[in-house]
């Protein structure tokens, strides 16, 4: 009998949530003007087709004065985080971490700063150099294309191409700047670099506290920058390039779904990614779906596969761009 009524309770519980969430997915679906079936605003759409054609055509038109950049790169040698074999996680052995996070992880860097110190050797900025894709992206910038370059990556090659701060949002931070721990105090990329590579801990000059470069480890907030240009520029946006990347890790690949509900969407990566809502609020109320690409009625996302280097290179040649992006 007890059991009997704990089933029942637990049942009737199931309903109720089922029936308030759709009365919520219904309340906000028409604060926002959209209904179930109809998941995004009556406005013509952009592109005649859901292909690399019509994003060329729409670039051309003129149309898309606003373009934004969503990506991360590791094609500069650089190796990346979650490659099975190949990725940092996988190959961090030899600093006998606790877990392979633990190196971007804020209270075991207090703790244990060298171990992070001499992965940041391998991995500081002049190490490696732009890519054709980092040079595709000073392109659109100079043919006054590029609203806003959002990057994960934090190794300063989008500067070293050339790309002016006010263009960057660097979602993760960088090794461009530094500060100390304890006071706050600000140290300069070339402070910095002289200590990591004669391999000295470095610590603040005002307070000797601990000094780290501006990289977002676990455990800290997103810079406040990325957060103000998350919601001046995506309602802005006329295309959306995403480069390059997992859309695995928030907030960041929440981002494609900030778009606005016409906006071209054009993925250029060795896989599909962001199929389904990246962001879980709009997702559950039904109001977002990612990214399309094989959906019946698509009519905004493309999906070019290839490296990143590659895509760029094609969709240059493809607008008449291929002389002026290979002498850059």
């Amino acid at each position: 009998m007890d059991n009997s009524n704990r089933n029942e309770g637990a049942s009737g519980s199931s309903s109720n949530m089922d029936f308030d969430l759709e009365a919520l997915r219904k309340y906000f679906q028409d604060k926002l003007g959209l209904s179930k079936s109809e998941s995004v605003p009556a406005v013509p759409p952009k592109l005649e087709n859901a292909n690399i054609e019509s994003i060329v055509k729409y670039i051309q038109s003129g149309d898309n004065k606003n373009p934004l950049r969503l990506d991360t790169f590791p094609a500069a040698g650089i190796p990346d985080f979650r490659s099975p074999g190949s990725g940092l996680y996988d190959n961090l052995e030899k600093y006998k971490l606790p877990h392979p996070m633990a190196i971007f992880e804020l209270d075991y860097f207090k703790h244990r700063p060298e171990a992070f110190y001499t992965l940041a050797k391998e991995l500081y900025p002049g190490s490696f150099k732009p890519t054709p894709c980092h040079y595709f992206l000073k392109l659109l910038h100079q043919k006054n294309l590029l609203l806003r370059h959002f990057t994960q990556n934090i190794d300063n090659l989008e500067r070293i191409a050339g790309l002016p701060d006010d263009k960057l949002v660097e979602a993760h931070g960088s090794f461009h700047t530094s500060h100390c721990l304890t006071c706050r105090k600000d140290y300069s990329v070339a402070w910095m670099k002289e200590r990591i590579f004669a391999e000295v801990i470095p610590t603040c000059e005002k307070c000797n506290g601990l000094v780290k470069p501006d990289i977002v480890f676990f455990g800290e907030n997103l810079p406040s920058r990325y957060f103000h240009r998350v919601d001046v520029d995506f309602p802005k946006a006329d295309l959306l390039l995403i480069m390059g990347t997992s859309l695995v890790v928030q907030p960041f690949c929440s981002l494609v779904d900030n778009a606005p509900p016409h906006c071209p969407r054009l993925l250029i990566n060795k896989e599909k990614v962001g199929v389904g809502s990246r962001n879980p609020l709009m997702g559950l109320l039904g109001l977002s779906e990612g990214l399309g690409f094989d959906n019946e009625n698509n009519v905004r996302d493309v999906f070019l596969e290839g490296d990143c280097d590659s895509g760029c290179q094609k969709l240059a040649d493809m607008l008449g761009w291929g002389v002026s992006y290979s002498l850059l």
